[in-house]
């Protein structure tokens, strides 16, 4: 008697070494051409900062191939090219600023890239199934709201820039609600799985929306006062946004009902209004955002308007890395790397930059469409989601579409707790796509009946 042969699909890690490699290059690349710009010559750790990328992007890589070999393969090289530009970025900024070697933030960059992937390695060997993450479910509600609450702590909480979103350890400083957000994602994944079935139930029909019924509207009238609380006492507009619409997107694919959407979207108007209306912070926000050039918003930041006047500087080509000026502009290598970048790049190459971010989305969401269970989906979703947002608040920030939040750019950004976050979120991402691509189990069968149906299976 003959079986059925299954053909396993190809793993892809020679793929992904190919375009580490390639990645690497491009960032040794821009590092050369940014100090030969700024000092004429070659710099002296070149060698050594790519074979510190080699090592760490080569870790995650063996990891792969002995833990979770059908993990996708564009997600790793994606995040090591944009770590490596922004460490770049960073360092041309702190040449550009004159900051002396212990001044400097881009070797303490290097130093929380290595932990963030020392943390997305813990991740991919001792989570050896994502769905274990799913009986933590309250529990991470518990640490995801305790972080957000961690910098009201008087003793922790310290005030940056008119926000109270950091917590300080002696000389460390660390923004927990970066942390958050992962905890959260677990939480709403999780809870999402368990009551998307009475989430879905039909309510009553209002032009055209099947909305839901009035005991469901529960959960998400307590994320939208669990956001408006963030935006008061921590005055963070940033993760108060991205809090809310993580959940939103993540309710809207668990029940698929574009209802939860308009809702969602008429509370978020509402909070915006009245936070408008009460908070002195937020009428600074909209004032930067419509009208950046009047006395009044120049009296309060020339942030928004010296990020502008970069861009406009770097036109479709940019100046070249090194040649341009974005250390003019305050917080150049955190909130406004991506106006640094649009300098020196021009609008290609910042456009460049934005279409790595829509690759590596596309393949989170390719991961959620692709796992077979219910809580991964979700995961995968609303970790894709997170990353997108946070893309979106940014940019959308810098160029004048939406009010500036404080978001800082995923993998680019100065930050050692945002870099930790979104390589915990790549190696969650592995780790969810390691199941989606994973063939199957074969069954064997157990009697002859089955053994009769499989060889029918064949001959057909």
């Amino acid at each position: 008697m003959s079986t059925v042969t299954m053909l396993a699909p190809r793993t892809r890690r020679g793929v992904e070494l190919i375009l580490l490699v390639l990645a690497i290059a491009i960032v040794l690349l821009a590092y050369a051409s940014t100090s030969i710009a700024t000092t004429g010559t070659l710099p002296p750790t070149l060698l050594a900062y790519g074979a510190g990328l080699a090592v760490l992007a080569g870790a995650v890589h063996v990891t792969l191939r002995l833990r979770a070999q059908y993990a996708d393969p564009v997600l790793l090289p994606i995040a090591t090219l944009l770590n490596g530009l922004g460490v770049v970025m960073i360092h041309r900024l702190d040449v550009g600023k004159g900051r002396t070697p212990g001044e400097s933030l881009a070797p303490k960059q290097m130093v929380w890239m290595l932990i963030g992937v020392a943390f997305a390695l813990v991740i991919l060997w001792v989570l050896n199934d994502h769905r274990r993450l799913q009986r933590f479910t309250y529990t991470a509600m518990a640490v995801g709201l305790g972080l957000l609450l961690l910098p009201l702590v008087p003793v922790l909480g310290t005030n940056v820039n008119g926000n109270r979103i950091w917590i300080r350890l002696g000389p460390l400083s660390f923004q927990p609600g970066e942390i958050a957000k992962l905890s959260l994602a677990v939480f709403f994944a999780g809870y999402l799985v368990q009551t998307r079935d009475a989430l879905s139930l039909a309510g009553r029909r209002v032009l055209g929306l099947v909305l839901p019924r009035g005991r469901d509207l529960g959960p998400i009238i307590v994320a939208w006062l669990a956001s408006l609380a963030v935006l008061v006492f921590e005055r963070d507009l940033g993760s108060s946004l991205l809090f809310f619409g993580l959940f939103v997107a993540m309710l809207y694919v668990a029940t698929e009902r574009t209802s939860w959407i308009a809702i969602g979207m008429l509370l978020f108007c509402a909070g915006s209004y009245v936070a408008y209306l009460l908070f002195g912070h937020v009428q600074a926000r909209v004032l930067l955002w419509l009208h950046p050039f009047s006395p009044q918003a120049l009296a309060i930041s020339s942030q928004l308007e010296l990020g502008l006047f970069g861009m406009a500087a770097g036109g479709l080509f940019g100046t070249g890395l090194g040649r341009g000026h974005p250390g003019l502009t305050p917080f150049a290598e955190s909130d406004y790397i991506v106006p640094s970048f649009g300098e020196e790049l021009g609008l290609f190459g910042l456009f460049a930059l934005l279409l790595l971010y829509l690759i590596f989305i596309e393949r989170g969401l390719r991961t959620g469409l692709g796992v077979r269970d219910g809580f991964g989906k979700l995961l995968a979703t609303g970790l894709s989601f997170a990353v997108a947002l946070q893309c979106f608040v940014v940019v959308g920030g810098v160029t004048r579409v939406i009010p500036l939040t404080g978001l800082t750019m995923p993998f680019l950004s100065y930050g050692g707790s945002s870099l930790l976050a979104n390589w915990a979120i790549v190696g969650l991402l592995l780790r969810i796509s390691d199941q989606a691509r994973r063939p199957p189990l074969p069954v064997e069968p157990t009697s002859f009946t089955d053994a009769a149906a499989t060889e029918v299976v064949r001959l057909r």
